[in-house]
């Protein structure tokens, strides 16, 4: 049976496309850190790449979405890394809304600069992006989730454990209990176990 609720929300969604596109050419030039943004955009724009291989296309458009929601939500006000993030986003929106990206293309003066959407390649994945100074790390308390630690993503294992015993959560659930064993999974979480 036909149901118009997904074209509202195709609607809702590329109304906002075209309206942050509008913004982002008025904003005045500015710069910020954008370290978050650009880790972002490229994680979902390698994601986005994979599924468009694998002609998984709700995906790319869920990808794209997510695109979307990471500029809108962006903090940094860094206006070349909003706007490289944009010409990602047309880009990927390309192949699923061609009408829509080539007039936007067109009008905020990226076919000037890289020449016409059609013939602009695949954009690339920047993997200098996906690198982070620092990581996050899932704490838990005996095997149960109980807050964050931040570390610097190159941190040694002795460092991980120093910051997490020395975590205001740890002591909270530790409940006085001398630690006996702290458990680092490198990249995902630390374990005290008490």
């Amino acid at each position: 049976e036909w149901n118009d609720a997904g074209v509202d929300g195709a609607n809702r969604f590329l109304k906002r496309v075209w309206s942050f596109g509008h913004r982002l050419a008025e904003a005045p030039a500015a710069t910020g850190d954008a370290r978050t943004l650009r880790f972002e955009l490229h994680t979902l724009l390698r994601q986005v790449a994979f599924d468009y291989e694998r002609m998984q296309y709700n995906t790319v458009v869920s990808g794209a979405m997510k695109m979307l929601n990471a500029l809108e939500a962006d903090k940094s006000g860094d206006s070349a890394a909003l706007r490289e993030g944009y010409g990602l986003l047309l880009r990927v929106l390309y192949p699923a809304c061609p009408h829509l990206s080539w007039v936007l293309w067109r009008e905020l003066g990226f076919a000037a600069e890289h020449g016409d959407l059609l013939d602009a390649p695949w954009p690339a994945v920047d993997e200098a992006a996906l690198v982070r100074d620092q990581i996050e790390l899932v704490l838990q308390v005996n095997g149960k989730h109980r807050g964050a630690v931040r570390v610097a993503a190159d941190a040694a294992r002795e460092v991980i454990e120093a910051a997490a015993l020395a975590s205001p959560d740890v002591a909270r659930f530790a409940e006085g209990r001398t630690p006996k064993k702290v458990i680092v999974v490198p990249g995902r979480l630390v374990n005290v176990v008490v």
